[in-house]
This record gives structure tokens, C-alpha cells and sequence, in this order.
């Protein structure tokens, strides 16, 4: 069965009833004023060349070719195949921190980017190095939520990204501990596909035994990988307004990445540590899953249609080539025939 990739383009097959149309009124326009010069076969013996029917076969040339142009923009197919293919991959676990320290300087000067920006802007770097395999995301602050389950979809993946910020979670604090087992609780069941966490932070944990969870992680064979974000030095955090966060006495508060502890995090759940302001920050981490052995993780069954477009062009072809041959004049030796008249005897 013939379908196509694109048939909205077949509306321009709407243009060819008025073409003829056109060239119809075209012609009797014609005829009308030239017989205002007097007797049409007087007037034909004036014009010897002038073909009668050759201007239509010129036009029925010219729109079978548009026709067969516009069926090939539509791009036909046929000759559906199924097939099946598998997807080799690993599952990702990404534990991204939005507490509202996240909101502060990715680097020494307080009015750069931020971490949650600087953090997002990884995160789709690392989606896009993932290749087959299957992402999901938890957001964290004083608790940990579920934002995309582990899903292929990467599309949507990006889309989640765009949209977190630091009101998503309104529990404030950081509890690292906990995004890392609700990641582990986010996998598949399949005990067979290797599995990992990312966990975009800025080490700063105040809620839980982070280390303690990243090790029970590693036990169960799942790798846990920290990206730092932000400043050893300190940033303040933003309020908006060009004003900064205060502790009780009125003091600037000042948040550091802690990048002893997201060491010590990533040393316990047997990955690494990546500073997040290097510049390959997401080739490094993706080079350490890439480490993990793949395993089937689906398989995908799709039809491809076989394109059928080739075969309109050549006919095209041979249209057009016919309408450059095809001239409006008489051709010279059928000039003295007249086919729908005979000759009255003298």
C-alpha cells in the first residue's frame, strides 16, 4: 500500500484544475480578439505555423510532470518491513541538588552563571554522550523526588531540565543521602543491566549519611558518581533584586563547595569525582560509564517503508524531456494537412 512521509504536499495537486481553468479562458480570450481581424480561416492561412492542439499537449506535458514533481515532495513509500533491533545500554540515575545554595556563582565572581544553571547545561551534555541508554532524574533539596522516570525518551529528558529550578523542592537543606536511595529505588527491575547514579551537587550535605548511601549503592552494585558545582572559595547566595541571603545576625551567607565530601561520596559508591567547572567535565564522566559492561535493554520493532520516489522521477523526467521536444508551431510537413475538412471540388 502507498502511503507518504509528507502528503500535506499533495494540496498542491489543487493548483492543476486551475491551471486549466487559466489556460481555457486564456484560449477563448484568444480567439475572441483575433476575430476582430476578421475571418479565422483567412487569418489561419495568415499564420501557417501556429498549431491548434500543440499548446494543449504542451500544457498536458507540463502538469502530468508538476503532478509526478509533487507526489515526489510527498515522498512516496511502500513495501512496509518490520524489523527488530536491540538496544544495548546501561541505566543512569541522575541526582541533580536544588537546594537554594545551587543558586549561587558557579565560579569566584558572584554575578556568573549559576550552579543550577551551570549543572543543567552538564546534564545536557552528558544526555546527549548517552547514546542507548536509559536516563531517569531525581531533584533534591531537604528531601529527594522523583522528576522522570527512567525512560530512552531523551527528548522529554531535556525538556524535565529545562524546567527544574529551585523552588521544585520546598523543603530546603541538602540531603544527599537520600536522592542516592531514592535513585536506587528508581531502576528497573532487570538485575541484569548495569546500573549508575550522577550526583550534580555542591557537596554541601546536611540531612544524612551520604556516604553511608553511596556505599550501600556499591554493594549492590551500582555506581555512584559525584559532579561538583561551585566555588572552593565561597559564593553568596542570590535573592533577587541585587540582594543576598543573611544568616539571623545579619551576615552574608557564604556557600562552599565541599569537595571533601562529594570525594568521599564518590570514593564509598566506587566512581569518581568530576569538578563541574572543567571543560570536560561531561566527557569525563561519560568515559566512566562507558566502562560499564552493556546489556540488552529492549528491543525495538519499527517498519521501514521502502521509497518509492525514484520511480515518479524518471517518469518526470521523460515528461518534461517530451515537453522540450513538443513546439507550439506546426511541424513543417503536416503544414498542408488538414485533418477535419475536405477540399470542395472545383
Amino acid at each position: 500500500m502507498l502511503s507518504f512521509a509528507y502528503p500535506e504536499y499533495l494540496y498542491l495537486l489543487l493548483l492543476i484544475p486551475v491551471i486549466v481553468a487559466l489556460y481555457i479562458f486564456a484560449r477563448l480570450s484568444r480567439s475572441r480578439n483575433l476575430k476582430h481581424f476578421g475571418r479565422m480561416d483567412v487569418l489561419s492561412a495568415l499564420m501557417p505555423d501556429v498549431s491548434k492542439y500543440k499548446p494543449g499537449i504542451k500544457l498536458v506535458l507540463q502538469l502530468v510532470a508538476f503532478a509526478l514533481i509533487v507526489v515526489i515532495l510527498a515522498r512516496p513509500r511502500a513495501g512496509a518491513v518490520e524489523q527488530t533491533v536491540k538496544v544495548r545500554g546501561i541505566e543512569v540515575m541522575v541526582a541533580l541538588d536544588v537546594s537554594n545554595s545551587m543558586n549561587a556563582s558557579s565560579n569566584e565572581d558572584p554575578k556568573s552563571v549559576s550552579r543550577l544553571q551551570r549543572s543543567k547545561l552538564l546534564l545536557e551534555r552528558l544526555i546527549d554522550n548517552f547514546g542507548d541508554d536509559k536516563v531517569g532524574l531525581v531533584v533534591f533539596a531537604g528531601n529527594a523526588y522523583t522528576q522522570l522516570p527512567i525512560t530512552a525518551d531523551f527528548t522529554s529528558a531535556k525538556m524535565f531540565i529545562n524546567s527544574i529550578s529551585t523552588d521544585m523542592v520546598s523543603t530546603q537543606g541538602t540531603a544527599i543521602g537520600a536522592a542516592i536511595k531514592l535513585a536506587m529505588n528508581s531502576f528497573s527491575g532487570d538485575e541484569k543491566t548495569q546500573k549508575a547514579i550522577i550526583v550534580i551537587t555542591d557537596g554541601e550535605n546536611f540531612e544524612d549519611d551520604a556516604v553511608a548511601a553511596a556505599k550501600s549503592a556499591a554493594d549492590k552494585g551500582i555506581e555512584v558518581n559525584v559532579i561538583g558545582v561551585g566555588s572552593t572559595k565561597g559564593s553568596p547566595i542570590p535573592l533577587g533584586g541585587g540582594a543576598w541571603m543573611k544568616d539571623g545576625q545579619g551576615n552574608v551567607v557564604t556557600t562552599y563547595l565541599n569537595e571533601q565530601t562529594a570525594r568521599q561520596i564518590a570514593k564509598a559508591g566506587g566512581g569518581i569525582y568530576v569538578v563541574g567547572s572543567a571543560g570536560d567535565a561531561a566527557t569525563q564522566v561519560s568515559n566512566e560509564l562507558k566502562k560499564l559492561a552493556k546489556s540488552d535493554l529492549q528491543k525495538v520493532v519499527y517498519s521501514q517503508n521502502s521509497e518509492q520516489f525514484p520511480i515518479f522521477a524518471w517518469i518526470a523526467l521523460v515528461f518534461l524531456i517530451g515537453d522540450l521536444f513538443v513546439l507550439e508551431r506546426k511541424n513543417s510537413w503536416l503544414r498542408k494537412i488538414n485533418f477535419f475538412t475536405k477540399e470542395k471540388n472545383q
